[in-house]
């Protein structure tokens, strides 16, 4: 059986989160989701209230019961299904919001994983208001909408604990260094050191960086810069853009201005000028 919501994606608008689709699926031993890199552009949030069925992380499957969820950050592969002979109960929405991503890693959820909600009673209270409200009043209250999906993102995130598995342990390896890597942005990128930091080669601690983090490490390293560029920038007004540049890791101030024109949409001059 399926109750389901779907609702139009709105690519501008004034909210941190809006949800896609929420929905719910049981007594489907046929139910079956297999989705290719790249295919669905938003967050999912899945957990089991009964039965059991399984999640394939790189061919490998897992079980999953009562209490096991699972997040998907955007453009990941997915594949997930129910036990035929024990059909599950689960519950899911999609989100939406351009400050998800760094909210979520802030809070430890910045790589694919399995979990375990502690308060599972909570979470689905959250998520039928939601569902039932969607249902009552579509786009008509995207306000109220937001603010039911932010409160079942909170719930998720406050019960939910990492279920153990194999790649934990070399997920962690990349989370010790990250704010290591953060505090050392300003200097030289050098990939071999940080690969040989972990006792990896280059090539696999890009994999293991990509899957921890969603990000390649120099992007990774990139965002770090820019972030300590406009700290430096609101701190020491009268600080010139060139010696911005050199502290924040670019000796070369026009590829400074040309990195910060892309993802700020205006050059550190304007910047400036616009929050003083």
């Amino acid at each position: 059986m399926l109750r389901q919501k779907l609702l139009p994606t709105l690519p501008k608008n004034e909210f941190m989160i809006l949800p896609e689709s929420i929905g719910r699926y049981w007594k489907e031993p046929k139910h079956e989701v297999d989705r290719a890199v790249g295919s669905l552009n938003n967050f999912s949030i899945h957990f089991i209230l009964s039965g059991s069925g399984y999640i394939e992380i790189d061919g490998e499957a897992f079980l999953l019961k009562r209490g096991d969820a699972f997040l998907y950050f955007p453009m990941q592969q997915q594949r997930y299904y129910s036990s035929q002979n024990d059909p599950w109960d689960i519950r899911w929405v999609h989100f939406y919001g351009s400050v998800l991503q760094q909210f979520l890693t802030e809070r430890g959820f910045h790589h694919f994983s399995l979990w375990n909600v502690q308060q599972l009673t909570s979470l689905e209270e959250s998520h039928e208001k939601l569902l039932s409200k969607t249902e009552q009043h579509s786009l008509l209250q995207l306000s109220l909408l937001s603010t039911l999906t932010y409160s079942f993102l909170m719930e998720f995130t406050t019960n939910a604990v990492p279920r153990s598995n194999k790649k934990t342990e070399l997920d962690n390896r990349i989370e010790t260094l990250l704010p290591i890597m953060q505090a050392r942005a300003s200097e030289p990128f050098d990939l071999d050191y940080w690969a040989n930091s972990i006792d990896v080669s280059t090539y696999y601690f890009c994999r293991l960086f990509k899957r921890a983090t969603q990000m390649t490490p120099m992007t990774f390293v990139t965002l770090c810069r820019l972030q300590l560029s406009k700290q430096l920038l609101l701190d020491n007004k009268l600080m010139p853009i060139k010696e911005v540049a050199e502290s924040a890791g670019y000796p070369s101030i026009s590829y400074f201005n040309k990195r910060f024109l892309e993802h700020e949409g205006m050059t550190p001059t304007e910047y400036r000028q616009l929050y003083h």
